[in-house]
């Protein structure tokens, strides 16, 4: 411990405590380290990740150390006088070999490794794709004619002044992604307004949703389990309620819930013929509402000044001619943040959210909308 002279004696209890700390650190949990992957893509990546980081550390240390010893016992007090060279061809030679040696060792992995990534279509089993939509994710399956919008589940929404109890908080959705394991699943990103990212960490799977464009990756998910994400670029004021659920299942079950999906989908077309109640309407037009509008419009229908428009005693929506309101939310508005609904929600959605808008929220119009009026608006 002689070298410590060199120190003044709150150096030495500094040194002390960044000894105990690092120590700590060394017996403590990796927590701030990339999430090992359920996916062989993603162990890659971490192993990749892994070997760099060490070979960081290793030239860390001899850097660091090499300088410490120099300070220490090369330093003036100890009558070092510093040597005066220059042009040295060995120093030049060892200095670019051996950083070359090392970016090699690095660049042979790591290519192998992004090859591997990029390579999504390659014996895909299933295609599923990732719509990014202010503030929500459209999953369709491409081969499967299945289709449905997940959104941040009320229980997140109704605790948002006190999230305390709630352990999934912001990490819930109301529709789950619903993949198979042990196929290779190919996703297609894409966005209707903005850019968004969709990231599951376990899955290793982070890849920009951005309009116009179609990006792609793939997974392998080897154990069942239930991975949770979120959308990873700042994308409009809900981008905190843009959550991710994937649900991994075995083949049988997967096959179970896509025939209850498509079960559904019937069940929706069918009930679109249907006349349906305005107690019926209104039932259905609150959760739609508070799922697809009441961010922007706001819970009470109050909107937000300067921002988002108010539903009450708006002169759209408290027109007795249903029409203008009817396109509106069909079709969106054309240089604003209103989208077009027709894409994300069936006709009986429609219908029972304009005819909630219409009799709720301080408004009492007092008719309703059926969705056979939104099938021919479409």
């Amino acid at each position: 411990m002689r070298f410590l002279k060199f120190f003044r004696p709150g150096s030495v209890i500094l040194a002390g405590l960044m000894s105990l700390l690092m120590t700590s650190a060394a017996q403590a949990e990796y927590a701030l380290n990339m999430t090992e992957s359920v996916t062989p893509i993603g162990r890659q990546l971490y192993t990749l990740h892994m070997w760099v980081f060490w070979i960081c550390v290793i030239i860390g240390v001899v850097v660091f150390g090499a300088m410490a010893w120099s300070i220490i016992y090369h330093r003036k007090s100890k009558g070092a006088v510093a040597a005066n060279f220059h042009e040295s061809t060995t120093v030049e030679i060892v200095w670019t070999i051996v950083p070359l040696l090392i970016l090699i060792g690095i660049a042979i992995p790591a290519t192998g490794t992004l090859l591997d990534l990029e390579d999504a279509k390659t014996d895909a089993e299933i295609t599923v794709q990732v719509t990014g939509i202010q503030w929500k994710w459209k999953y369709t399956y491409v081969d499967d004619d299945v289709s449905f919008i997940s959104s941040l589940a009320q229980s997140s929404r109704d605790v948002v002044e006190d999230p305390s109890g709630n352990e999934n908080y912001l990490l819930e959705v109301d529709e789950p992604l619903v993949l198979p394991v042990n196929k290779k699943i190919r996703f297609l990103f894409h966005s209707d307004d903005v850019i968004h990212a969709w990231w599951v960490p376990e899955l290793a799977v982070k890849q920009d949703s951005i309009p116009g464009f179609i990006n792609d990756s793939w997974a392998l998910i080897e154990e069942p389990g239930t991975y949770r994400g979120q959308c990873a670029e700042l994308c409009g004021k809900d981008h905190g309620f843009m959550p991710i659920v994937v649900e991994a299942v075995s083949e049988s079950e997967y096959l179970a819930w896509l025939d209850s999906k498509k079960a559904e989908a019937a069940a929706a077309a069918s009930a679109a013929e249907q006349e349906w109640s305005m107690q019926d309407l209104l039932a259905r037009g609150e959760t739609v509402y508070n799922v697809n509008c009441g961010a922007c419009h706001g819970p009470t229908g109050a909107g937000i000044p300067g921002a988002f428009p108010a539903m009450t005693g708006s002169a759209i929506v408290t027109n007795p001619d249903p029409s203008a309101h009817i396109d509106v939310v069909v079709n969106g508005k054309a240089g604003t943040a209103m989208a077009a609904f027709k894409g994300q929600l069936n006709d009986v959605d429609i219908a029972a959210v304009i005819t909630y808008e219409r009799n709720a929220l301080g408004n009492s119009v007092g008719d309703t909308v059926q969705p056979s009026a939104i099938k021919n608006a479409r």
